[in-house]
């Protein structure tokens, strides 16, 4: 009897190691949650970066625009994203808000430094 639970330790023992642990649902307390984007995410992202580029081409004709299309896309709040994409789209003109996202310090800052790469 005892060499057979032996057998059982060890067995299982050794089994335990080719079970993927499975992770919580719910992460401890104080772990930082960090959202996925999801398609539709990415999809309205890409359409805003274009409303920007085009926007910041038209104001800094011949310049690569895309440092500062960074600082504003990077700077622009969920809800000017889906209005820059929606101007993708055809409503509305890109001018007031992305003067919008410039005039927060954080990204006049931001681009400041990367125009004087």
């Amino acid at each position: 009897m005892k060499k057979a639970l032996a057998v059982t330790v060890v067995a299982l023992t050794a089994l335990s190691g080719c079970v993927t642990p499975i992770a919580p649902r719910n992460p401890p307390p104080g772990a930082a949650i960090i959202p996925q984007p999801t398609p539709l995410d990415q999809t309205a992202r890409s359409a805003a970066r274009d409303v920007v580029n085009r926007e910041m081409a038209r104001k800094l004709p011949g310049k690569n625009v895309a440092p500062f299309t960074d600082c504003i896309i990077n700077n622009a709040s969920a809800s000017e994203i889906t209005t820059l994409a929606g101007i993708a789209l055809g409503q509305g003109s890109a001018i007031e808000p992305v003067a919008t996202i410039i005039r927060r310090p954080e990204t006049s800052q931001c681009i400041a430094r990367v125009a004087s790469v």
